[in-house]
């Protein structure tokens, strides 16, 4: 069972920065692929960005394309989103999530997901 706990959520501006942690426990990190989703109130949940066993390759909608960028340390076991050029339309609660299987996915098939961290952008 893989335990994911999400840090780094807060209050910024438009334009501003921002970087969410993801702490993974219970498994064995280097084999699950991890990705970000964020879900606004009233919206589905949305995928914003994944990252390959190893690191190598990352995926974007183009919605966030340019602006976040998905990092992963598997000796600390923590995968992390920096957020940059930050817009209201970012606002939302960001989940993190973790899937055995290699192929990457936007959907909601993933396998453990962690308790979501506010990200709110004001204009």
């Amino acid at each position: 069972q893989v335990q994911l706990v999400e840090f780094g959520g807060g209050l910024v501006q438009t334009g501003g920065s921002l970087r969410l942690s993801c702490a993974a426990s219970g498994g064995t990190f280097s084999r699950y692929l991890m990705a970000w989703f964020r879900q606004a109130p009233g919206t589905d949940r949305e995928f914003v960005a994944a990252i390959s066993w190893g690191g190598t390759s990352t995926y974007y909608p183009d919605s966030v394309k340019g602006r976040f960028t998905i990092s992963r340390d598997n000796a600390k076991e923590t995968v992390y989103l920096q957020m940059a050029s930050l817009k209201p339309e970012d606002t939302a609660v960001y989940y993190c999530a973790a899937r055995a299987k290699a192929v990457v996915v936007t959907t909601n098939e993933y396998d453990y997901w962690g308790q979501g961290t506010q990200v709110t952008v004001s204009s």
